[in-house]
C-alpha cells in the first residue's frame, strides 16, 4: 500500500508509524485511559484489511481518530486530535521557505517549470515567482474556503492563477487599442497623445501592450486593423513632403514609386518594432508581454488596402524569424498570430487568397499562425468575428446601450477548472453515481470562480489607470470603482475542463469518437453548458465554458490521480489527460476527420475552444496545408498545425530531433547538441512522438523524457 503525504508524495505503507503515533498520544494520558496494545493492533489490523492501494495520510488519521472513540477512550482520541491540530497550524505558519529556497537554488524544478515562457534563472522572474509562492501561500491558508484549497489540493478542481490572486487583478483581455490610439492615453502619468505616423503608432502599442501586461496576469490581443488608418497618415505625409520638392521637377509615376518606397520602408520598420519590442521588453511578472495579434481583413473595412500590407509584413517578418544570442534565426513566443479565413481570402479564387497562401507558408516554418473560420464564427457568435482573448478564451456577444456589439475593451475575471476524468473513475461506470458527482463538483467549481468574482468586487480603478481610467479596458474616474463591468456580461468568468477522452473512456470503455463514447461525452458537455447558463441567470454575471488550453494541469490532474487510483490503462497510464474535448493523441483519424468531429464541441464550449492538427514535415507538405486550410474555413471555428518535423540549423535537416542517452536533443543527421542551433517543436498536448520513447533504457529515464 501506498500512502499520499499531504504534498502529493507517494511513501510506503509503514505500520509502525501507526503504532509510534497512537504511543506518543498514549503517554500524555492516564493509564486508564491508554489504547493496550492489542487495541493498537487492531487499529492497524482494520486499516490493513480495508484492501486500499493507496490512502492518504488525512484519511489514516480519521481512522485512527474514529477507532479511538469507539474503543471510548475518549481522552486519548482527544490528545490525538489535538496533537493533529498542532501538528496543522505548524504546517500552515511556514509553507514556502522549502520552496522558495528551492526556486533560489534551482533546485524547485517543478516551480521552475511550470511556465515555460518564463525563464526561472534570471532575477527578476525569480522575484516574481517569490511573490507568486507567497500569493498562493496566502490564498490556500487565508482567502479561500478551506474546502476549495481542500479540492484543489485534491485534483478536484484546479484554481488557476493562485500565485496572483493576493491581488484584485483579472486574467486576459482584448485591448480597446482603436480608442487608445485614436483618443490617445496615460501611461506612468505621461500623457501619450494620437500618434501622426505608422511606426510612431506601432511603438505606441507596444508600451500600451507591456503596460497592460504588467497590471494583469493573463494574455492580451490587439487588432491590427486599427493601425490601418496611420499607414495612410504616413503615405499622405510622404506624399505631401515629396510632392512639395519635386511636383514639376520629376514624372508623377517616379514620385508615386518614391511615396511607396518610404511607405514600405515605414512598414518594415513599424513591423519590426512590434516584432522586437515585444520580444525584448520584459514585464513586472517577468516574461515578454503575452499577447495575440488579430490578422482579419474586414471587407467594408475602409483601410482593408493599407491592413492587408501590414498582415502581409507581419506575416513575412514572422517567417523570418528573429535572431537569438548566437545569431540563427528562431521562432519568437511572442506574439501569437490569429489568422482569419473570410470569403476573400479562404485559397477560392478570393482577391487576398496570397496573404493566405503566404500564411500557411509560415506555419509550415514557425507553426504560427492559428486560423479563424469568420463563416463558422459568424454561426456561433449572432455574426460576429472577433479575436480571443490572449489565453484563447472567447467573449460573448454584448451589446451597448446604442444597441451595437462590443468586444474590444472587455476582459476575463478568471478560470476555474474540473477534473473529468477522476469523476469518472470514482463512477467506474455507474451513471447515476457519475451524474451525482458530477453535480456535486460543480457546485463546488461555482463556489470557486465566485471567489474570483467577489476578489475583483469592489476593486477602483485606481489599481490599474492604464485599463480602467485610460482606454485598455474602460475610461473611468480615479477611485470610480469597476463593479459594474463585472455584471450583465460585459465581462466573463470561466468553468474550464479537462478529460473528456478519458472520462468517456473511464464511464464507458471506449473513446468519445464511437457512437456510444460520443452520445456520453456530449450529454457531459451539455450537461456543463446547462449549468453555466443557469448560473448566468442566478448572478447576471459571464459565465462561459472554457476549453483549458493548460497543457502543465494536464499533467497535474493525471498525475494526482495516478497516486490516488494507481494506474489505469488509457487514463492514468498515460502520464498526462488530454486537453478539454481533443481527441486522444494516439487514436488513427486523420486531419479533416478530425477538425469535423471536433467542431461539434467547439460550439458547445463557446467560451474558448482551439484544436490541433499534427502535419509530418510541414515545410514539405504546403498543398496538403493548404487543403486543410480549406477545410477549416467551411467545417471548424478555430484551428492549429502542431508539427512533428524539427530542424537543425548546422546541417539543414529536416525531421525529428531525438533525445539522445545523456538526455540532450541531438541531431540525427549531423550529431549537433546546441539547442541554440536547432528548433525542436514542442508538442502543444504534451505528447512527444514515438522517436523519444524509444530512446529510453530504463522507465526512469523514459519518464524523464517525458517531462523534458
Amino acid at each position: 500500500m501506498k500512502i499520499i503525504k499531504r504534498d502529493g508524495r507517494a511513501v510506503d505503507y509503514n505500520r509502525e508509524k501507526i503504532q509510534i503515533a497512537i504511543e506518543k498520544a498514549n503517554k500524555e494520558v492516564r493509564a486508564k485511559e491508554r489504547a493496550s496494545k492489542d487495541d493498537i493492533k487492531d487499529i492497524i489490523k482494520y486499516i490493513e484489511e480495508l484492501g486500499k492501494k493507496r490512502m492518504l495520510v488525512e484519511d489514516i488519521q480519521d481512522i485512527i481518530e474514529e477507532k479511538l472513540m469507539e474503543i471510548q477512550k475518549y481522552e486519548l482520541a482527544k490528545k490525538y486530535i489535538v496533537y493533529r491540530y498542532t501538528r496543522a497550524l505548524v504546517r500552515k505558519q511556514n509553507t514556502t521557505d522549502e520552496s522558495i529556497l528551492g526556486l533560489i537554488k534551482t533546485t524547485n524544478k517543478e516551480l521552475m517549470e511550470e511556465n515555460s515562457n518564463k525563464n526561472a534563472i534570471i532575477a527578476s522572474t525569480q522575484r516574481d515567482l517569490i511573490a507568486g509562492e507567497v500569493s498562493k501561500d496566502l490564498t490556500k491558508r487565508m482567502l479561500l474556503p478551506e474546502k476549495i484549497s481542500k479540492a484543489h489540493d485534491e485534483g478536484i478542481l484546479h484554481f488557476h492563477d493562485a500565485d496572483y490572486f493576493l491581488q484584485p487583478i483579472f486574467n486576459c483581455c482584448l485591448i480597446d487599442i482603436g480608442d487608445m490610439l485614436d483618443n490617445g492615453t496615460v501611461m506612468n502619468g505621461k500623457m501619450i497623445e494620437t500618434p501622426k505616423s505608422f511606426q510612431v503608432a506601432c511603438t505606441v502599442m507596444t508600451q500600451i501592450i507591456a503596460a497592460v501586461a504588467s497590471s494583469q496576469y493573463g494574455g492580451q490581443s490587439v487588432d491590427v486593423k486599427h493601425l490601418g488608418k496611420y499607414l495612410r497618415k504616413s503615405k499622405e505625409k510622404f506624399k505631401k513632403e515629396i510632392e512639395s520638392k519635386y511636383k514639376g521637377k520629376l514624372p508623377q509615376e517616379v514620385i508615386d514609386d518614391l511615396v511607396n518606397t518610404r511607405l514600405k520602408s515605414e512598414l518594415s520598420a513599424g513591423v519590426q518594432t512590434i516584432q522586437y519590442q515585444i520580444n525584448t521588453l520584459m514585464t513586472t511578472n517577468g516574461q515578454s508581454p503575452f499577447v495575440t495579434i488579430f490578422l482579419n481583413l474586414e471587407k467594408d473595412d475602409p483601410y482593408i488596402e493599407e491592413n492587408a500590407m501590414i498582415i502581409e509584413e507581419i506575416i513575412k517578418q514572422r517567417y523570418q524569424g528573429i535572431k537569438n544570442e548566437v545569431g540563427v534565426y528562431v521562432t519568437p513566443a511572442f506574439p501569437k498570430l490569429i489568422y482569419v479565413l473570410d470569403e476573400h481570402n479562404c485559397l477560392k479564387g478570393g482577391k487576398y487568397d496570397y496573404l493566405t497562401k503566404l500564411a500557411v507558408k509560415c506555419s509550415s516554418k514557425r507553426l504560427y499562425p492559428d486560423y479563424i473560420s469568420a463563416k463558422k464564427m459568424r454561426e456561433n457568435y449572432e455574426g460576429n468575428v472577433f479575436s480571443p482573448m490572449g489565453c484563447r478564451s472567447f467573449l460573448s456577444p454584448w451589446k451597448d446601450e446604442n444597441g451595437n456589439y462590443k468586444f474590444e475593451g472587455r476582459f476575463n475575471q478568471g478560470v476555474v477548472s474540473i477534473n473529468l476524468p477522476q469523476i469518472g473513475i470514482i463512477a467506474d461506470g455507474d451513471e447515476d453515481k457519475f451524474w451525482k458527482l458530477l453535480d456535486e463538483r460543480l457546485e463546488l467549481c461555482f463556489e470557486a470562480i465566485m471567489c474570483r468574482h467577489y476578489a475583483l468586487l469592489g476593486t477602483t480603478s485606481d489599481i490599474s489607470p492604464v485599463h480602467w481610467q485610460y482606454g485598455a479596458i474602460a475610461r473611468l474616474k480615479p477611485g470610480e470603482k469597476i463593479d459594474k463591468l463585472l455584471y450583465g456580461g460585459y465581462s466573463s468568468i470561466s468553468l474550464g475542463y479537462i478529460g473528456l477522452y478519458e472520462v468517456t473512456k473511464a464511464m464507458k470503455g471506449v473513446s468519445h469518437t464511437t457512437k456510444e463514447g460520443h452520445d456520453f461525452a456530449l450529454r457531459v458537455m451539455k450537461k456543463l453548458r446547462e449549468k453555466i447558463e443557469q448560473w448566468k441567470k442566478e448572478t447576471n454575471i459571464g459565465f462561459a465554458l472554457y476549453g483549458t488550453p493548460a497543457e502543465s494541469l494536464c499533467y497535474r490532474f493525471a498525475r494526482i490521480d495516478k497516486e490516488k487510483f494507481g494506474e489505469i490503462k488509457d487514463i492514468t497510464d498515460k502520464g498526462f489527460y488530454t486537453n478539454s474535448y481533443h481527441v486522444d493523441v494516439r487514436e488513427k483519424i486523420d486531419a479533416f476527420s478530425k477538425l469535423s468531429f471536433e467542431s461539434e464541441f467547439q460550439k458547445i464550449s463557446s467560451g474558448g475552444a482551439i484544436s490541433y492538427i499534427e502535419i509530418p514535415n510541414m515545410q514539405h507538405n504546403l498543398d496538403a496545408m493548404e487543403s486543410v486550410v480549406k477545410f477549416i474555413y467551411d467545417n471548424i471555428q478555430y484551428a492549429e498545425f502542431n508539427t512533428k518535423s524539427d530542424y537543425c540549423h548546422v546541417c539543414g535537416f529536416d525531421g525529428e530531433i531525438i533525445i539522445n542517452d545523456n538526455l540532450e536533443w541531438e541531431c540525427p543527421q549531423c550529431g549537433n547538441t546546441d539547442k541554440n542551433k536547432m528548433n525542436v517543436t514542442r508538442r502543444t498536448c504534451g505528447y512527444l512522438g514515438e522517436n523519444f520513447w524509444n530512446v529510453g533504457k530504463t522507465k526512469e529515464i523514459k519518464e524523464r523524457v517525458l517531462h523534458l
